[in-house]
């Protein structure tokens, strides 16, 4: 790929050892690049370059400021999630407490620390790409976890949640709830049988008629909505 079309990657991590082996993994794939790094989210959030890149790796627990509330203040809450980074968290902690703050403040995806070289690749392109992604071994804990607590959102804002779910088409709540189940593109593509572009477009609408981020955020809504429940 032209390195002007590389995904540009930024690493938040306190541990430089841990950026080094990620800035090698990174840099050795010809489609992606590490254009900045930041050892806490108080140097993270002061790095103007910060906001060209494409997909941050976002450790979660480190001094002076940690991933969550650098999450926050890096993603600014008026624009769509094509409009500025991605953030993918990164921990050693398997806790649904840390994956549903990290969606919570806005990152588009949660994975291990130690998940494998490849999965930490393909979380990225997948990121990139607009596709949320949630580490497999923790995503149904999540979602259990999740239901009660979106649930204490307040009566209004579910009925105007509600209102936007009841504008979709049925076919458009049908990949909606899939989505909301984590399912992939592919998988909804088989699943309906439809073709990947024609989910794709219907991610679009759902997303756009939702008002919602991204995937994650739209399987925040399903919960609070009771599209699904745990």
């Amino acid at each position: 790929m032209d390195n002007n079309n590389a995904i540009k990657v930024a690493l938040v991590d306190d541990q430089l050892l841990v950026r080094s082996g990620f800035r090698m993994l990174i840099n050795s794939q010809d489609d992606m690049n590490v254009i900045v790094e930041a050892s806490n989210g108080r140097e993270a959030i002061a790095t103007p370059l910060m906001s060209q890149a494409d997909v941050i790796l976002m450790d979660v627990r480190m001094p002076e400021m940690d991933g969550i509330e650098a999450t926050e203040r890096l993603l600014d809450p008026t624009k769509t999630a094509a409009e500025g980074p991605k953030v993918i968290v990164l921990t050693t902690f398997d806790m649904d407490e840390y994956a549903l703050s990290a969606i919570q403040a806005g990152a588009s995806g949660f994975l291990l620390k130690d998940a494998p070289p490849e999965e930490l690749l393909d979380s990225i392109r997948t990121v990139n790409r607009g596709d949320a992604v949630i580490a497999p071994s923790t995503t149904r804990r999540l979602l259990d976890h999740m239901a009660p607590l979106l649930k204490k959102q307040s009566a209004q804002g579910n009925e105007l949640l509600s209102d936007l779910v009841d504008s979709l088409t049925r076919r458009e709540r049908e990949v909606f709830g899939l989505i909301a189940l984590g399912r992939s593109n592919p998988e909804i593509a088989e699943e309906l049988f439809l073709s990947e572009a024609t989910v794709k477009t219907h991610v679009g609408h759902i997303l756009a008629k939702l008002d919602a981020r991204d995937r994650v955020q739209a399987v925040a809504i399903a919960y609070q909505t009771g599209v699904v429940s745990a």
